[in-house]
C-alpha cells in the first residue's frame, strides 16, 4: 500500500505524475509569446515591469511574438517530439508577460487558434491577479468544458512590502481575491513564487508556507532568485548586494525540503528551482547543472531524511 496520498511512490506530489493520471500519458508544454504586455509596463500601473523580469532569459528560441501562435506551437511541437519521443499531447503555455491583459475578443482569437491545432489538449495561461475579470473567467470556464485549462498566477511573495519593492503593482490581497474568483468558476489555478527576493530572510520565506498552503491552488512552482542581466534588479544588486539572499545548491535543497514538509500535500509541485542560460546571469548561480540533475539530488535528499511533502502540514 502506498504511504503517500497522491498515489505514487515519489515523495512529493509530482507534476509529471499528475499529468499521467490526468491524461494517461506524457504531456509536454509548448511555450508561446503572444505579444502581450503588463499593466506595470505600459503605464497603467507603472513602468519598467517587475524588477527581476527579462523574458528573453526563459523563452525558447522559437518563441517570439513576430511568429503566429500556430507557427510557434508547430515549431515547439517539433522541438519536443525530437527531445521527448513519448510526447503526443501538448499544452499551449502562454508564459510571457500577462496573457489575459487584452480585450476578450482578442483573447478568443489567440486561444481558439491554439486549441484548434491537432495535438493541443489545453492551455496554461500565465497572468497577474489584476488582469482577470468575470467576463474572461466565464470564457475560460466554457473552454474548460472540452479542454484542460489552468490559470497560472504570478504571486512571487505573500509580503506586500516585497511586492511593492519589486514593482508588481498589486497586493497579496488582490491575489487572494483573483484565486477565489477563479475557483468559483470551477477553473484550475496555478501559482509561482520566488525565494530570495530582496529584503526577505530565509525565515521570512519559510514563514510564508502556512499562508500559501491555505490558498485555493491546484499546482504550484517555486524558483530561487536569479539576477538577470538587463533588469532593474541587476542594478539594485550591484548597489546593495547585502539586501539579497542567495543559496548554495545543497543549502537550497535542505531549505526547500523544510518548506515542502509544511506545504499542503494536495498541491501539485511543478518545480522547486529555476534554470536560465548562464549568459543571462548577473549574480550568483549554480553553474551548468540542469534541472533534472537538481531534481535527482532533491529526491535523493528526501529519501536520506525520510521525509515528504506535507509531513508536518497542519491546517
Amino acid at each position: 500500500m502506498n504511504q503517500f496520498p497522491w498515489g505514487h511512490n515519489r515523495r512529493f506530489n509530482s507534476y509529471s505524475e499528475y499529468f499521467k493520471r490526468t491524461f494517461g500519458e506524457r504531456v509536454q508544454k509548448v511555450t508561446i509569446d503572444a505579444g502581450f504586455t503588463c499593466p506595470n509596463r505600459d503605464g497603467s500601473k507603472g513602468l519598467g515591469g517587475c524588477t527581476y523580469c527579462n523574458n528573453d532569459a526563459f523563452n525558447p528560441s522559437y518563441c517570439v511574438p513576430e511568429k503566429s501562435v500556430t507557427q510557434q506551437i508547430s515549431e515547439g511541437m517539433e522541438f519536443h517530439e525530437k527531445r521527448y519521443r513519448r510526447a503526443n499531447k501538448f499544452l499551449a503555455y502562454f508564459q510571457a508577460y500577462s496573457n489575459t491583459y487584452a480585450p476578450l475578443d482578442e483573447l478568443k482569437k489567440i486561444y481558439n487558434e491554439a486549441l484548434n491545432m491537432d495535438g493541443v489538449a489545453g492551455l496554461v495561461i500565465g497572468t497577474r491577479p489584476d488582469c482577470i475579470d468575470d467576463e474572461k473567467l466565464a470564457y475560460f470556464q466554457e473552454l474548460a468544458e472540452k479542454h484542460y485549462i489552468i490559470i497560472e498566477y504570478g504571486i512571487e511573495s505573500t509580503n506586500n512590502e516585497t511586492l511593492k519593492r519589486i514593482n508588481r503593482g498589486h497586493t497579496f490581497e488582490d491575489t487572494v481575491e483573483a484565486l477565489e474568483k477563479t475557483k468559483k468558476y470551477g477553473l484550475k489555478t496555478g501559482a509561482h513564487f520566488i525565494f530570495g527576493l530582496p529584503g526577505e530572510s530565509k525565515e521570512d520565506m519559510l514563514s510564508e508556507v502556512k499562508t500559501i498552503s491555505s490558498l485555493p491552488l491546484d499546482t504550484i512552482k517555486f524558483h530561487q532568485l536569479q539576477i538577470i542581466k538587463g533588469t532593474a534588479m541587476e542594478k539594485e544588486y550591484k548597489e546593495h548586494p547585502k539586501n539579497f539572499t542567495f543559496f548554495e545548491l545543497p543549502e537550497y535543497i535542505d531549505f526547500f525540503i523544510r518548506f515542502l514538509e509544511r506545504l499542503n500535500p494536495e498541491f501539485v509541485v511543478e518545480r522547486f528551482a529555476g534554470e536560465v542560460p548562464p549568459r543571462f546571469l548577473a549574480g550568483p548561480g549554480w553553474g551548468l547543472i540542469r534541472n533534472d540533475q537538481i531534481l535527482n539530488k532533491f529526491e535523493k535528499r528526501l529519501e536520506e531524511l525520510d521525509t515528504w511533502q506535507g509531513k508536518l502540514f497542519t491546517r
